[in-house]
């Protein structure tokens, strides 16, 4: 299998759509505050399904269902620490058995989302925390120690929404020969929290574990503006433009992703390219047709 690296040099890569979305439509109850990660002890089976979805639809990358996963989110269900480290450990299994059955050739991204994930409060929207640098490596160190020696091909560092976490897990990668991505939640060119995203960019730079930047979990129309100013090779993968309203826990508003945009993401020096919450295997589809266009 070629390195993920290499094989962007070769040409835009498809990633996947919304996970946890995509399980929420195929009827599962998500409402808790482990979000999909309930799953991995509840029926991972389905996630591996979804998976299979995805990688159906034309995703070369699957994404594991460890974004909301951290060992303080699963002591609420009781479980200790050796227990949820296998869970970690399993949600990059489950993504590299699907990828394994559907398709040999592709790539499986061991997702590490941000505190306010755990959280559960919306607050990866706004970047609000209660946690300094310090505090937010000591939260982000120990699953990132899990995924590091989980099997992934690269660990997708993403939905992050301001400068204090970006300092925080750059700090966290220096040094650690991992191979990632960092990808912020931006909004009109800005982070969530509402600063520079190039000072982002910047301390992005001086850490060679980062391999990529870019955004996801942002609207689609705020895809072009957020990238300006940063290095490729860049991620992009926006969710469906709808609202999240972390109160009744439900989604709002109609879909705005349109795949027609993927080729001025892709000349704007995009080569990991694909969806996020809302963005299911149908525009997955759509999305890969461009590329395949592109690569042919």
């Amino acid at each position: 299998m070629p390195d993920l690296i290499e094989g962007v040099d070769r040409g835009p890569v498809v990633l996947d759509g919304g996970l946890a979305t995509l399980l929420e439509a195929r009827g599962h109850e998500l409402s808790s505050d482990l979000w999909s990660a309930r799953l991995l002890r509840d029926d991972p089976e389905a996630i591996v399904a979804a998976h299979r979805e995805f990688f159906g639809a034309g995703a070369q990358i699957a994404t594991s269902a460890s974004y909301q996963a951290s060992f303080d989110g699963f002591a609420r269900l009781g479980l200790d620490r050796e227990q949820a480290a296998d869970l970690m450990r399993l949600s990059v299994a489950l993504a590299a058995r699907a990828r394994d059955e559907s398709a040999p050739e592709g790539w499986v991204a061991a997702s590490i989302g941000p505190y306010g994930a755990y959280l559960a409060d919306g607050s990866e929207y706004r970047g609000d925390y209660d946690l300094d640098v310090a505090g937010l490596r000591a939260f982000h160190r120990p699953r990132l120690e899990v995924l590091a020696q989980a099997g992934a091909d690269v660990i997708a560092v993403e939905t992050i929404p301001c400068l204090t976490e970006v300092e925080a897990l750059c700090a966290e990668l220096d040094g650690s020969g991992l191979r990632a991505w960092l990808s912020l939640s931006a909004d009109r060119g800005q982070t969530r929290a509402g600063e520079p995203l190039a000072q982002a960019w910047a301390m992005a730079a001086d850490v060679r574990e980062i391999a990529a930047v870019g955004v996801n979990c942002c609207a689609p129309g705020d895809v072009l503006e957020a990238l300006g100013g940063a290095d490729g090779p860049l991620v992009a993968y926006p969710n469906s433009g709808q609202g999240w309203d972390a109160v009744r826990r439900a989604w709002t508003g109609e879909s705005a992703f349109d795949a027609g945009a993927v080729a001025s993401w892709l000349d704007a020096g995009v080569r990991l390219v694909g969806g996020c919450c809302r963005v299911g295997p149908d525009d997955i589809a759509a999305v890969a047709g461009v590329v395949q266009s592109r690569n042919a």
